[in-house]
């Protein structure tokens, strides 16, 4: 099968050109092509080429949350929006702290076939922050883990976070971490600044992210470990991913779209959706993640994809 797509602008840049496929490979880019009989043509003025996109962050829901999304649905919502890979984050019902699990959803996604479904592993045992998962295991397993997280909540213990660089530098895989100081956070949610003031709101200080970040750049830099700080938010952030990239330290981290579009005054309507995790900052920290985004200390975009987990209550799980 041929398709000749018309028209049609690469990576955004430069002048509308012509795209040749045959049997799914691209065999000819150019000018003003003429289609061969039996050639699908699709007229593609005013859009943009890319390559598959990947997001390292999603919640995919399942195994245990099915009635909010599963595999088959987040897959067709990531094919849709032009995502041929997504990561699967653990926090689901049992969790994905084994390979009984991380295979579960790996075989899952190959059943689907709509895109490539990695599972994340958890990095301890039901996200309890106390005792690491087999992250060995879920690494040699069928679906071959490299990414290991306890998205949702924080590894919030140092030597527990130690320990999991440790085992991980062995392994050749990577720790990401919501980086939380939850004794910070308690009960807060929304920035901690004018705007949660004026509205009465329990704020969530960026001290509380920044804090871990800073800490776990040094472990990571002590272990040898890789580290990724997952949804990135506050320009204290930014400027600790600078210094300490700048040291040689293994250390990368993501931004959501909201936190780059985004600020707390959209919590003035008192809207439940803009009560995100980590909050939405001031526009000081948005310019700020834009800037590291474009110079390449934030280094790249996930979307943090979440669906409720109680959606017919209004609960939104945060994470």
């Amino acid at each position: 099968m041929t398709v000749l797509i018309k028209g049609v602008r690469l990576y955004g840049e430069g002048d509308p050109v012509d795209v040749l496929v045959a049997d799914g490979q691209i065999a000819e880019i150019g000018p003003d092509m003429k289609a061969a009989k039996g050639t699908e043509v699709i007229d593609a003025a005013g859009q943009i080429l890319l390559p598959g996109l990947v997001d390292l962050h999603t919640h995919l829901r399942e195994p245990g949350r099915e009635y909010a999304e599963d595999i088959e649905t987040g897959s067709a919502a990531a094919a849709l929006g032009g995502f041929t890979a997504v990561f699967a984050m653990a926090n689901t019902d049992p969790v994905a702290d084994s390979p009984v699990v991380t295979d579960h959803v790996w075989r899952r996604g190959q059943q689907i076939g709509l895109v490539d479904v990695h599972p994340v592993g958890a990095v301890t045992v039901g996200l309890a922050g106390r005792q690491l998962t087999e992250m060995g295991l879920m690494a040699d397993g069928l679906a071959a883990v490299r990414l290991f997280s306890d998205d949702g909540v924080c590894v919030a213990d140092p030597l527990v976070m130690r320990r999991a660089l440790e085992y991980a530098a062995g392994l050749g895989v990577l720790i990401a971490q919501h980086a939380e100081e939850p004794r910070l956070t308690a009960g807060a949610v929304a920035h901690e600044g004018p705007t949660a003031a004026r509205l009465g709101l329990a704020g969530w200080p960026r001290v509380a992210e920044e804090s871990i970040v800073a800490r776990d750049a040094l472990l990571a830099r002590d272990t040898g470990g890789r580290v990724d700080v997952c949804h990135a938010s506050t320009a204290g952030t930014v400027e600790i991913l600078r210094w300490a990239k700048g040291q040689g330290i293994s250390i990368t981290a993501e931004v959501t779209p909201h936190h780059l579009m985004l600020d707390d005054s959209r919590l003035a309507g008192y809207e439940g959706v803009n009560r995100v995790n980590p909050p939405l900052r001031e526009v000081s920290d948005v310019q700020a993640l834009r800037r590291a985004l474009a110079e390449g200390v934030i280094d790249c975009v996930a979307t943090d994809h979440a669906p409720p987990r109680d959606f017919w209550t209004g609960a939104v799980w945060p994470g």
